[in-house]
């Protein structure tokens, strides 16, 4: 059991440690703990990029693969027809495709001679040319009627007699037609229609000329 003396004693003790406690500088004391961190700013959200206005569609730019295949698929114009006949044998027939005046004061003539027959059609002995041996294998015997005139019109011919039309005419295969031409002294410009003489094929009459 301490003694009055030293229960004052131990208090003094007490006394001084507490005045030196309160005497220290503060450099001397115990750091703070860190305190909560700041937050960090938000990053800036960059600002939307507007989309490119769509190109204007140029009228002239070329048709697309789909239009190019579907002209390219489109049936040709059909051929028109001025007149046609049968001929002697079955099965051919020849068909006018044109009767038109042109240049030098002539008219032109385009025609087709189609086999729609089993055999084919042998041109080797004049079947289209006439008597003159100029016109083996040619169409030389071809000739324009004008009923009107009374006029017949032979076709053009050159200076060594070689008419001005098809020639060198092969025959025809079966089931195949062949294009033919031959140019004749044009008629009056008043005569507008004319028949139309193909030999070994029924006469075609009236067939208009165009200009």
């Amino acid at each position: 059991m301490r003694t009055p003396k030293q229960c004052a004693a131990a208090c003094l003790i007490f006394s001084l440690a507490l005045a030196l406690n309160a005497c220290r500088p503060a450099a001397d004391l115990p750091a703070a703990g860190p305190g909560p961190a700041a937050p960090e700013a938000a990053a800036p959200v960059p600002a939307a990029t507007p989309e490119p206005a769509p190109a204007p569609v140029d009228a002239a730019m070329p048709m697309t693969d789909a239009a190019t295949m579907a002209a390219a698929s489109a049936p040709p114009p059909a051929t028109v027809v001025l007149a046609g006949a049968d001929g002697e044998k079955p099965g051919v027939r020849v068909e006018v495709t044109e009767l038109k005046r042109g240049t030098g004061d002539t008219v032109s003539l385009k025609f087709a001679l189609i086999n729609d027959s089993d055999q084919e059609l042998n041109l080797a002995s004049g079947y289209l040319g006439s008597s003159l041996s100029e016109d083996y294998r040619s169409v030389g015997g071809v000739h324009l009627m004008d009923p009107a005139g009374k006029k017949k019109y032979l076709v053009v011919r050159d200076a060594e007699q070689d008419c001005v039309c098809s020639a060198n005419v092969a025959n025809v295969k079966p089931k195949t037609r062949v294009n033919l031409w031959a140019k004749f002294p044009a008629p009056p410009a008043d005569v507008q229609k004319v028949g139309i003489v193909v030999p070994h094929f029924s006469p075609m009459d009236d067939v208009p000329i165009s200009q």
